[in-house]
């Protein structure tokens, strides 16, 4: 037993020493393998996109009073029409049968005046008569009232006549009015973009007057209705340049200003836009209406920031290092609150975190302009040079779906 005893308590020794190996490994804290990024010196550039529609300044859309047979056109697509020329033309048969119907009436009805007039005229000497005969008491009372009763009726009789010749003069007007709309005429000097109707076909103008062409007024000078985000819509004011491109021209840039921003709000699938409207020089007529630009408008910019990528803003540490993290150094801060100045409240307050020694230490700044890719910092705890902590991995952990950043066989810490 002397001798063996030895050998036991070696024995305990190695069991106790693989079960604690054993109970370490299990409970080991996972190593986090960190990515980080210079904080540098850069040129930044705000921007707003937005997509829109090009269009001339006027556009008209020439239609038809009447109903009818189209008989006639005068002009097709792109051709170049004056103000008063004449386009289109419908059979103008009916509206002419009308106009003579209507003028037949008139003429009836001036007659019948005519006719009033005369018997009023009767009438009147009629009365007189009666009167001297009875001032002599060669006739009755009752003839005297009869012979005023009819001046009386036969003077109405004008003024109903009068009116009927109004009336038949009014739609003799008419018909004349109806008549002059068969011809169709341009309403501005311009460019037909669009024609909606062939020779021989019919037009009904019953409810609306159909569309029959599309005139454009100038295509020299042009717009871009843009839908601008609500979130965006702010940054932009009337006055300031853009610059566009469209598919048909890849490379080219357009530039142009904005005339308008229009308070009205379109809502598509709870999406708020709103019309920015830029005037457009459009002298070769490489643009045409319809187009669609893509735009860009600048609305700030830094030469020479302190940037900071903007997939540091959005990192956040594991929890367990969250509360174990150590600040920086005094030394290395620049200050503690926005630069003074009347755009300070436009600042926002961010946490980023550095990497030294191997740990991140989470640093404040206040960020500026932003470009979608880096961010300025206006004031903080960076310095040039520093690295930012981007992104973080735990080689050792199950794999699992990776969310935006990292590989598939990597999971994220946060």
């Amino acid at each position: 037993m002397k001798k063996s005893a030895p050998w036991i308590a070696l024995l305990v020794v190695l069991v106790a020493g693989v079960g604690y190996g054993i109970y370490r490994a299990k409970h080991r804290t996972a190593e986090v393998q960190y990515k980080t990024a210079p904080v540098e010196r850069k040129r930044i550039v705000g921007r707003v996109t937005a997509s829109g529609t090009l269009s001339a300044l006027v556009t008209v859309q020439v239609g038809t009073q009447v109903s009818g047979r189209i008989q006639k056109l005068c002009a097709d697509f792109n051709s170049v029409v004056k103000k008063g020329e004449l386009v289109a033309k419908i059979d103008a048969q009916i509206f002419e049968a009308a106009e003579q119907q209507a003028e037949a009436n008139y003429l009836s009805a001036k007659a019948g005046v005519t006719t009033a007039e005369a018997s009023a005229l009767n009438a009147d000497k009629q009365f007189n008569r009666t009167k001297a005969l009875h001032d002599q008491n060669l006739a009755a009372q009752a003839d005297l009232d009869t012979a005023e009763a009819n001046v009386a009726t036969t003077h109405a009789a004008i003024d109903a006549a009068k009116a009927g010749l109004a009336q038949a003069l009014a739609s003799l007007h008419q018909a004349q009015v109806n008549l002059s709309y068969t011809n169709i005429v341009s309403p501005i000097d311009g460019v037909v973009i669009s024609r909606s109707v062939d020779v021989g076909q019919t037009v009904a103008a019953s409810l609306a007057a159909p569309t029959l062409f599309t005139i454009a007024q100038d295509l020299t000078k042009m717009q871009v209705d843009t839908n601008v985000a609500e979130g965006d819509v702010g940054r932009l004011q009337v006055g300031m340049k853009t610059y566009f491109t469209v598919d048909s021209f890849p490379g080219q840039r357009f530039l142009g200003k904005i005339r308008q921003i229009r308070n009205a709000a379109t809502t598509v699938q709870n999406v708020v836009t709103y019309d920015a409207v830029i005037d457009v020089d459009n002298l070769d007529l490489k643009l045409r209406p319809g187009m669609t630009a893509n735009v860009t408008v600048v609305y700030a910019e830094r030469s020479d920031a302190l940037a900071v990528p903007n997939a540091a803003l959005r990192f956040r540490p594991p929890p367990s290092l969250a509360g174990k993290a150590a600040t920086l150094d005094d030394s290395r801060r620049h200050g503690h609150g926005p630069p003074a100045g009347s755009d300070a409240e436009a600042h926002e307050t961010r946490t980023v975190w550095v990497l030294a020694g191997g740990v991140p230490h989470p640093a404040t700044v206040h960020t500026g302009l932003s470009d979608g890719s880096v961010t300025e910092v206006v004031e903080g705890d960076l310095s040039e040079g520093d690295q930012v902590v981007v992104d973080a991995v735990n080689p050792d952990a199950p794999t699992a779906p990776a969310t935006t950043g990292g590989p598939p066989s990597m999971r994220r810490m946060f």
